[in-house]
């Protein structure tokens, strides 16, 4: 062996002294090993005076310091003392380059690592030593909760002694991470929390974390993050911080390697299973003794055999704490923050991360910036059959009755006024009243009810998610209500309105049971009921014919709006709105739009589409708009919807 000197660094923190000294213990004691059981031609001499050097720089134990690593993990798994031992004697190749190369010399295979054998040899060597050792390999605390093993295929006592991964950093206090483990970044608990930790289920989860308890807590929520978010407001709430990992329920290997470092670190352990998990099985927690959070989808985790379960909602956050979480992200916008929430009631974890984007921005931005704020923090894959616009309708846009605009306006104020009445007269509590806004809007085809859905987008200053809903539907059970269960989830995250358009073939009236797939339709409905119910933005369905429409569901809605066909004087309004006199020369003097109005009672996408057609094909011929390339354009429209065409309009007496 080369020799190496070992040099103690001028600065070096507490706990990281103090693992390094009980380290230099077992250098010591390996060092008396290899002098009783190796001869000077193995180069024994030589290791044994680098052990005891670097033994003696690095220094003496005292008492551990409080909060030590190493300690945490003796108390929380509770280890021996020879359990303890095989961790620091697992660990040592990890501190430093000339120990690995002393084990790699005295390896069977060359490893830089210690032997079962040695470890043996370092407890005592006699047979009842190699006995209790084999116990301790085979299943003591250690080994069961993944700190240490006994590594390979070889003969017992020829395996390598090997550390969790990063474990001997971590027990440094240094914040390295298994490479195999996904890590789940953790902030702290977001502002706005207070109303939700203040519910008597969280309080007794918080009970069961500052008790370190042995039980398992449940946090289901569609949005991982939401649901992290709260895992780490409990844990807040018991002076800890959280440590967590995205993990499959049975990946038992790297739950043990997650909670070890949890423990090390002194922190709650948090796992968070993948979206893809299907509710296969329990998490395999082995015995692990104590409290254990998990973030997950509703559904997917069952109950373990072997500890107690707690499940705590983790939502919606009340508007109190939305207004609260908007107030800290933006404490610039002061009273304003209940009126960007009703607005935008996204939860505290996402509010959280835009105030990250708005710091960015370096100044205190605007409602519109705002809105794109939260359109690209909150930015999904959109599923298919749905698309994301971003309207820019006006009411002056829309021609509509007066009794159709009255609800309309109604709608806005009902969401932007959510915040006063359901927590300020506290009517959610005293009339179940709920957050949301839910319209269906009936009539035909070109009514109007798209524009005016784009019109509330607007006036709400958002998104709107328009969904196919034809591509929604599947013949295969389940596809559907999944489907629509990520339409959901996506307008959640976007605070999109949402339209479900043409919704007759997912709202519509539940058929008697006469086989399996009529029985499942029906359940399939009641949960899509219950969605459209909980939804707590503003969500558009639209039916061309209303009596199609469920009466449950009906009663569920706060807006039914009839969209009627267009009288005279709404016609002659869409006409001159399509074709306005700021065209001028475009248009063609025989024009007669008061006729076109009398003579075809259409809706306002018949007459927006045949003024476009109209204008494309005077434009391809170089010539004004006239009034019979408008007649063939309305003769277009009816030919498409298969409806006889009146006629044409009696020309003028000056034509």
């Amino acid at each position: 062996m080369s020799e190496l000197t070992f040099v103690v660094p001028p600065t070096i923190d507490i706990v990281s002294a103090d693992l390094t000294a009980r380290a230099g213990v077992l250098a010591s004691r390996v060092a008396a090993v290899i002098e009783q059981h190796c001869t000077p031609e193995s180069g024994a001499e030589q290791a044994v005076a680098f052990l005891r050097d670097w033994a003696d720089a690095a220094g003496f134990p005292d008492q551990p310091p409080a909060g030590a690593p190493l300690q945490r993990l003796i108390d929380g798994y509770d280890l021996t003392g020879d359990e303890a031992d095989l961790v620091l004697l697992a660990g040592l190749p990890e501190e430093h380059e000339g120990l690995a190369s002393t084990f790699r010399s005295l390896h069977p295979a060359a490893e830089p690592r210690p032997t079962a054998g040695l470890a043996a040899l370092v407890l005592g060597g006699r047979p009842a030593e190699r006995g209790r050792l084999r116990r301790l390999l085979s299943s003591g605390s250690a080994v069961r909760n993944g700190l240490v093993c006994a590594d390979g295929s070889a003969p017992f006592f020829e395996r390598s002694l090997a550390l969790a991964a990063e474990l001997w950093q971590a027990l440094h206090g240094c914040d390295a991470w298994p490479a195999e483990l996904a890590r789940v970044a953790c902030v702290g608990p977001p502002a706005g929390m207070d109303a939700w930790l203040a519910l008597a289920d969280v309080r007794a989860v918080i009970g069961a974390v500052r008790r370190s308890a042995r039980v398992l807590v449940a946090v289901p929520h569609d949005d991982p993050q939401v649901a992290q978010a709260r895992c780490e407001a409990i844990a807040s709430e018991v002076g800890k911080t959280v440590v967590g990992g995205m993990i499959a329920a049975n990946d038992g290997r790297g739950i043990r390697l997650l909670l070890a470092h949890a423990v090390a670190r002194g922190a709650v352990p948090m796992i968070t299973l993948p979206d893809s998990a299907e509710r296969a099985g329990a998490v395999d927690l082995g015995d692990f003794p104590g409290t254990v959070l998990v973030a997950t989808r509703p559904g997917i985790l069952l109950a373990p055999a072997d500890r107690a379960l707690l499940r705590v909602d983790a939502g919606p956050a009340p508007l109190a704490s939305v207004r609260h979480a908007w107030a800290a992200a933006l404490p610039a916008l002061g009273v304003g923050a209940g009126d960007v929430a009703a607005r935008h009631p996204l939860d505290p974890a996402i509010t959280a991360q835009l105030a990250l984007d708005f710091a960015a921005a370096g100044h205190d931005p605007d409602p519109g910036e705002v809105s794109k704020a939260v359109r690209g923090r909150t930015g999904v894959n959109l599923p298919a059959g749905s698309r994301l616009v971003v309207p820019d309708v006006g009411w002056s846009q829309l021609v509509l009755s007066s009794d159709v605009l009255e609800q309309l306006h109604a709608a806005v104020d009902r969401l932007n006024q959510q915040t006063t009445v359901l927590d300020g007269w506290r009517m959610r509590e005293h009339s179940q009243a709920t957050r949301g806004v839910r319209m269906l809007f009936s009539g035909q085809p070109g009514t109007g009810k798209s524009l005016a859905a784009a019109t509330l987008a607007t006036a709400i200053d958002t998104d709107l998610m328009v969904v196919d809903v034809a591509r929604l539907v599947s013949k295969w059970l389940g596809e559907t209500e999944k489907n629509l269960a990520a339409i959901f989830e996506a307008a959640e995250r976007t605070r999109a309105v949402l339209l479900l358009d043409e919704a007759d073939a997912l709202f519509g009236t539940r058929t008697e049971i006469s086989d399996s797939h009529d029985r499942y339709a029906n359940l399939e409905t009641a949960y899509l009921l219950q969605r459209v119910e909980q939804f707590d933005g503003l969500i558009v369905l639209t039916s061309n014919l209303r009596q199609n429409i469920d009466p449950a569901f009906t009663r569920r809605l706060d807006f039914v709006i009839d969209f009627p066909l267009p009288d005279l004087s709404a016609r002659l309004a869409l006409w001159r709105r399509s074709l306005p006199e700021v065209l001028g020369e475009v248009r063609g003097p025989d024009l007669d739009l008061d006729a076109l109005a009398r003579i075809y009672p259409i809706p306002g996408g018949w007459i927006r589409n045949a003024a476009v057609a109209a204008a494309f094909s005077a434009a391809t011929s170089g010539e004004p708009i006239t009034q019979r390339r408008l007649i063939d354009a309305v003769r277009r429209e009816y030919l498409k919807a298969s409806t006889p065409f009146p006629g044409e309009p009696p020309r003028r007496r000056d034509d």
